[in-house]
């Protein structure tokens, strides 16, 4: 019997329209002889089932159903699609653990904990994970351009603590371009952290629970054409992404083994895509993805493709993933 699976996307953030498209994808790709799909639009202001006549249904929050004429649909597994909050910082995984629901994301505190760069560097540190120098402020707080600087120095990089696809992030090169810098971090999250410029070559690897081992994905080269990896950069093709990697042995096996700990320390499942910059020829960890783009042209898919792993075969493998573990 086919298994009812939700696939949501959208999203209360900046980044909903790369989640429809993530969503999409995966709706078009499930086998359908295998999986029901069924395209769950989650807004601020409605949670409905989208058909394919673009119809919509309202979502029972009650116990995460919908009913079509008569007919009351329950899921067996909620395919997350959902880039930023409330699917990639632990809401949606807390309400559906709640309710029962198997899921392809980690689980509610990982999500949290990923979501917010500051906390989840914190926590990584002691473990040896090496990171830029940073320096941390909340909206409303004083600022001391001299103080930021003389911590991480110049050029350096202004972020919405809790963002993604590089919304609220700016590349700071002189002391009175801070104030800025920050303004438009604030519009994005009221946590900001400054990092120092790491001048090196940047990679994502991918490492994902695939067969029920913990996986590392071929490497992914960034080459911006752009001052850095920035929204242009990541959606609107400018940027090259290279896979596998242009590493020697050496740094490709550093990378994969802190990837691979990142994973295992903060005991993630399903997707993980972090992203690291070399610095003196070691790995120095910006953030941690766990709910990465999903279509055709995004880094994990095209990293997937490259160890032999199809879409079809990715998004399955988390969908029985996140059944077997239920």
């Amino acid at each position: 019997m086919k298994k009812n699976i939700a696939i949501i996307m959208g999203g209360y953030s900046s980044e909903y329209e790369i989640s429809l498209k993530s969503g999409q994808v995966v709706f078009e790709t499930l086998n359908p002889e295998r999986y029901a799909a069924f395209r769950i639009h989650i807004f601020k202001n409605k949670w409905v089932y989208v058909d394919t006549e673009n119809n919509e249904f309202p979502i029972d929050r009650n116990d995460f159903s919908v009913t079509i004429g008569t007919k009351k649909i329950n899921f067996d597994c909620v395919f997350n699609a959902i880039h930023g909050t409330p699917g990639e910082d632990g809401f949606m995984q807390g309400y559906l653990d709640l309710l029962n629901i198997p899921h392809t994301s980690c689980g509610m505190y990982q999500a949290a904990l990923t979501f917010n760069k500051r906390d989840c560097l914190s926590t990584l540190k002691p473990y040896g994970i090496k990171t830029a120098a940073s320096y941390y402020i909340n909206q409303g707080d004083l600022v001391d351009e001299d103080n930021i600087v003389s911590k991480v120095g110049l050029p350096c990089f202004v972020k919405a603590n809790r963002a993604g696809s590089s919304f609220g992030v700016t590349k700071v090169y002189k002391k009175e371009d801070i104030k800025q810098a920050l303004d438009i971090a604030f519009k994005e999250d009221d946590e900001v952290i400054i990092e120092s410029f790491l001048d090196g070559t940047e990679v994502s690897v991918g490492v994902i629970t695939y067969k029920g081992e913990v996986k590392a994905l071929p490497i992914t080269e960034i080459v911006s054409n752009n001052d850095f990896f920035d929204y242009k950069a990541k959606y609107l093709g400018e940027s090259q992404e290279i896979t596998p990697a242009r590493l020697t042995r050496e740094q490709e096996e550093k990378v994969n083994k802190v990837a691979k700990q990142v994973y295992e320390v903060l005991r993630m499942k399903g997707f993980s895509r972090s992203e690291y910059i070399f610095k003196d020829g070691e790995p120095h960890l910006l953030e941690v993805n766990t709910v990465p783009g999903l279509t055709k042209a995004s880094i994990l898919p095209q990293q997937a493709a490259a160890a032999g792993i199809s879409l079809s075969e990715l998004f399955e493998n988390a969908i029985e993933e996140a059944l077997v573990n239920d």
